[in-house]
């Protein structure tokens, strides 16, 4: 294992971190701890040739400028919450509102705009990066001084695993995940409208106009939404679907989980021969198909484009504080936050 360290920019004066970490067969992962930002994942596809898989900057300007949290950690609460407020112990909270009347991502200065923290650890078969934020009682209206760590590490499996903890001195709520976009066609040759999804789901949960989830858990049974045998993207893309419309032509739902920890999602690109697996601790992940980026700006000097990478957000449920029925986010004084997601990088 091999762990590269460089600078990758600079903020208000401070120097933003470069970390490389390269395995023993030669994958290549890199992040910064602006955001705990995943810049670069480098995989081999069937013919041996190692691109990368990810969207992702060389500039920490570019990042600065126009980034719709491109593999960043989104925090406290990852997804939305409706009205921007929530209520803990008939207390109730104001948050950001940062999309209309609405709270997004952990408002505009969520973890994603913070400068981490950040340490190495290696091993004979293994190396971590730790990243460390310690987020203020009433940080975008949030309570509690909450500690957090986050930790990227790479195996010579061609693995990399995320583990998030936390622990806060006030009763609060936490719902972090990592906003990597994937296209696995390699340094974005293709959009993502090929690639084939299979997800151990039978359920997703219906959105309001606001995108925000209405409590209602609609099946996937005879819907453009079930995965469960594997579907091509584009097939959902052309649907007419009334939810796939609703978010510009493409998903960007939550689907509650059946299983954990067992190769629960799959995505394949079968030009490439690449494949992921994912297994979570999570009970929902949130699939986006980029149906809002935008044209006007380039990735890695590729044209940016509708379906030019997918996201698969584990998490629990968006705007779960306000539904009762969902799991909860809720995080108890002193209690202890604890997830962890797994990425494996495969061939067919």
């Amino acid at each position: 294992m091999e762990v590269l360290k460089d600078v990758f920019g600079e903020l208000n004066g401070q120097a933003i971190t470069s970390y490389t970490l390269r395995n023993d067969s030669g994958m290549e992962f890199t992040c910064i701890d602006y955001g705990c930002t995943i810049t670069r994942i480098m995989v081999p596809d069937k013919n041996g040739v190692k691109e990368n898989v990810v969207l992702g900057y060389d500039t920490l300007e570019e990042y600065l400028n126009y980034s719709p949290y491109f593999g960043c950690i989104i925090g406290r609460i990852s997804g939305r919450i409706k009205n921007a407020t929530f209520t803990l112990d008939d207390e109730a909270f104001t948050l950001a509102k940062n999309e209309n009347e609405n709270h997004l991502h952990g408002g505009d200065n969520g973890f994603h705009n913070v400068i981490w923290s950040s340490s190495v650890e290696t091993k004979a078969d293994e190396a971590n990066i730790v990243f460390s934020y310690t987020s203020p009682d009433g940080e975008e209206g949030f309570p509690g001084n909450l500690k957090l760590q986050v930790t990227y590490s790479l195996n010579n499996e061609n693995e990399i695993v995320i583990s998030y903890q936390g622990v806060s001195d006030q009763k609060t709520i936490v719902n972090l995940t990592n906003h990597s976009y994937f296209n696995l066609s390699g340094n974005l040759k293709r959009t993502i409208l090929a690639h084939e999804l299979t997800l151990k789901s039978d359920g997703f949960l219906e959105l309001d106009p606001s995108f925000i989830p209405t409590g209602k858990v609609l099946s996937v049974e005879d819907t453009v939404f079930d995965f469960r045998k594997g579907l091509q993207i584009v097939q959902g893309v052309n649907s007419e679907h009334p939810q796939i419309k609703l978010v510009g032509g493409g998903y960007d739902h939550p689907f509650l989980l059946n299983a954990n920890h067992e190769q629960e999602i799959t995505l394949v690109d079968y030009e490439s021969g690449r494949k992921l697996e994912i297994e979570t601790d999570e009970p929902c992940v949130v699939l986006y198909t980029g149906n809002s980026l935008e044209e006007g700006f380039t990735i890695g000097g590729v044209p940016s484009e509708k379906h030019l990478g997918l996201c698969l957000e584990t998490q629990l449920p968006p705007n779960m504080i306000n539904n009762p029925n969902f799991p909860s986010a809720v995080l108890e004084a002193n209690e202890v936050y604890s997830t962890k997601t797994k990425y494996a990088f495969k061939l067919i």
